[in-house]
């Protein structure tokens, strides 16, 4: 692991809990569920042809505040990202989709009224692969073998087969959002999200493929939050 992405992650995560451990009123405590949609693409060097792929996203929250306009977020999401590659002029595909079991832990600073409020959130993640599939018109493990049209040249190939070498992700994300308040206790969200991930799937060392494999994805989410205190 990259000791200046760890240091980073790191700090991240200090500035959020020291950010909260300031002023304090009387507490507001929820929790909540959520779920929405992902599109992400993995972050190459060498690059790759590729777009977006879409996902699922699913999960709970805890939302603890206990500062005027300030709280702190935890979370943990059920969350898909990967990559999908592009074929100029050919009707081929190929697309890796990973599945991660996600824990952000987030500032949240927020402002508005006791029925409307816009929110911003912010801080560290920590992801654990817990599946993967790939999905593709063509032999991808008889490469030597693909039809005559297949647009081979100047293209890697080898992330079609590459094994996942890092199934543990950590990263920064950030979103803003709205919530909107019913009787002071029931609250819809509605938030837009985007993470970067700090550590490579596959290998990186200088004799490896790709010096970077890193994910990144932008997220939509609904949720439902009930206060309990």
């Amino acid at each position: 692991m990259n000791k200046k992405k760890i240091l980073s992650f790191i700090i991240a995560a200090i500035c959020t809990i020291q950010a909260f451990s300031q002023q304090h009123y009387s507490a507001n405590i929820a929790v909540g569920v959520k779920g929405g949609a992902t599109l992400s693409q993995t972050m190459f060097s060498p690059g790759i042809e590729q777009t977006f792929i879409t996902g699922m996203l699913g999960g709970v929250t805890f939302r603890y505040i206990e500062e005027q306009h300030f709280g702190l977020i935890a979370e943990v999401n059920i969350e898909q990202r990967g990559w999908k590659e592009t074929f100029d002029e050919t009707q081929y595909s190929f697309q890796r989709k990973f599945t991660y079991l996600q824990v952000p832990l987030l500032a949240h600073v927020y402002f508005g009224s006791d029925v409307t409020r816009f929110f911003f959130n912010a801080g560290p993640e920590i992801g654990f692969m817990i599946g993967e599939s790939t999905s593709a018109n063509f032999d991808f493990n008889d490469i030597e073998n693909l039809p005559a049209d297949f647009p081979i040249e100047n293209r890697n190939t080898e992330q079609f087969t590459m094994d996942i070498k890092n199934k543990i992700d950590y990263g920064i994300s950030a979103g803003l959002g709205m919530e909107l308040i019913a009787k002071k206790r029931h609250s819809i969200l509605l938030e837009g999200r985007f993470y970067y991930g700090l550590n490579n799937i596959f290998n990186s060392r200088k004799k490896d493929t790709f010096a970077a494999s890193n994910g990144m994805s932008i997220m939509v989410s609904l949720g439902y939050m009930f206060r309990i205190k």
